[in-house]
């Protein structure tokens, strides 16, 4: 089997989780600039052999596209046009940066450390595609 890979977008920096090869388990990769993001998916697809990319989609309690919405799809375009046999999901990405901090509190990590918001989006993309494997299942 191969891993599936998530992505927690932002405007700066975009969250990296990924599956082990069973799908079992999702775990936090990295946290990349994005404007660098596509040559880091170029060189973990030689990498990796990955079998569908999820990517968190944001989205207002009504439903409707979030203000950052437009940049999410700007980058969807690009990366259909880097990996064309790339499957891509849209996964809702609703409260997942809120989780993420509650994750830290829960775990004990201190204010200091919380403020890292390089982690927060890293951990976002860990829920997003643990959701989605809960859900798969």
């Amino acid at each position: 089997m191969a891993r599936i890979l998530a992505l927690d977008f932002g405007q700066k920096r975009t969250g990296v989780a990924v599956t082990d090869e069973l799908q079992i388990i999702a775990s936090g990769l990295t946290t990349v600039p994005s404007e660098e993001l596509l040559d880091f998916l170029k060189r973990y697809f030689l990498a990796e052999k990955v079998e569908k990319v999820l990517i968190g989609q944001p989205v207002k309690m009504n439903y409707e596209p979030s203000q950052s919405a437009a940049a999410v799809d700007a980058f969807v375009a690009k990366f259909m046009k880097a990996f064309p046999d790339m499957p891509l999901d849209r996964v809702d990405e609703r409260f997942t940066s809120k989780m993420a901090v509650r994750t830290m509190i829960d775990s004990g990590l201190r204010k200091k450390q919380r403020q890292n918001k390089a982690l927060i989006d890293e951990i976002a993309a860990t829920i997003i595609l643990q959701d989605y494997l809960q859900r798969k299942t």
